[in-house]
C-alpha cells in the first residue's frame, strides 16, 4: 500500500429509509429512528428523521453539525482506501428540554430552510437526503464541554454501524472513485496553507485525526493539544482528519 496514495470510492444513494436496524447497499441505505444503545444519563432523548432540503420549512433545534459518512476500509488518515456515502449527510441539532439551545457563540434554532444555505461547501446539497439527529438533554445538566462532546459521541456511536456495513460494499459497486496522490516535485516551491481552527471550549473546538474520517472517536481535542500547530498533508486533510465541533 502506497502512504502518498488515497483513493476515496463514492457510493451514491438514491434511497435513504426509516427500519428497524441498519442496512446498506451501494444505492440504498436502511437506518433506524433512534439509537440502539442505552443513551448517557443526562440526555431525556435522541430522535432521528428524515428531511428532504428542498420541502424542510419546518422549526428545528439549533445546528451542531453537518457530518459526511465516510469510512476508513485500509490504511491510516490520508492514504489507503476510504468509503463514503453521496446523496446523503447528517445534520445534528440540540436543545435541552425546557427549550434551551445546545449552542456557543449564537444558537441557529428555526426554520431549518432559513438557518443553513444548501448546495455550499460543508452543507448537504439539495438533492441529498438529510439524516436529521435531535438530541434533547434533560434540564439537570449543565452544558459544557464534557456535555457537548457526550452528544457528539452519541452521533458518531449512531453512524457507526452504517460505517461498518459501509466497508464492506465492493469497490466494483462504487458510483465513482478518486485517487489523490502526494506527489513530490524536485526544485519547486514548496506551498504551504495556514487554517485557522476555533480551540476555545464547549463546542468551540476541533478534534483532530480520529478513527474514522469526519468522526470523533480516539480523535484528539485541539484545546487538549494547547491549540499548538499541526502540520498536516493535503490528503490527511482531505480524508476528513479534521472534525469541527463549531
Amino acid at each position: 500500500m502506497k502512504k502518498n496514495k488515497l483513493t476515496i470510492q463514492a457510493y451514491s444513494m438514491q434511497n435513504v429509509e426509516i427500519d428497524d436496524d441498519y442496512h446498506i447497499t451501494p444505492h440504498q441505505l436502511q437506518i433506524p429512528d433512534h439509537p440502539l444503545f442505552d443513551l448517557d444519563d443526562r440526555l431525556k432523548s435522541v430522535n432521528v428523521k428524515l428531511v428532504d432540503p428542498r420541502n424542510c420549512h419546518f422549526k428545528i433545534n439549533t445546528i451542531m453539525d453537518v457530518i459526511p459518512i465516510s469510512t476508513k476500509v485500509l490504511g491510516k488518515m490520508g492514504y489507503g482506501l476510504t468509503n463514503t456515502l453521496t446523496g446523503v449527510n447528517v445534520i445534528l441539532t440540540g436543545a435541552d428540554e425546557t427549550g434551551i439551545q445546545l449552542h456557543e457563540f449564537g444558537s441557529s434554532d428555526g426554520y431549518l430552510d432559513e438557518k443553513i444555505k444548501f448546495g455550499m461547501d460543508g452543507t448537504p446539497d439539495l438533492d441529498d437526503t438529510v439524516i436529521l439527529i435531535d438530541a434533547i438533554l434533560k434540564k439537570d445538566f449543565e452544558f459544557n464541554r464534557e456535555t457537548c462532546e457526550m452528544i457528539f459521541q452519541m452521533a458518531d456511536d449512531y453512524l457507526q454501524p452504517i460505517r461498518e456495513e459501509l466497508k464492506m460494499l465492493s469497490g466494483h459497486e462504487a458510483t465513482e472513485s478518486f485517487d489523490y496522490v502526494d506527489e513530490k516535485h524536485p526544485g519547486k516551491p514548496k506551498v504551504a496553507i495556514v487554517k485557522e481552527v476555533a480551540g476555545q471550549g464547549a463546542m468551540y473546538d476541533n478534534i483532530l485525526f480520529p478513527k474514522e474520517p469526519s468522526g470523533i472517536t480516539k480523535g484528539i481535542s485541539i484545546i487538549d493539544m494547547n491549540n499548538m500547530p499541526v502540520l498536516l498533508t493535503a490528503n490527511e486533510y482531505r480524508d476528513g482528519a479534521i472534525h469541527a465541533l463549531v
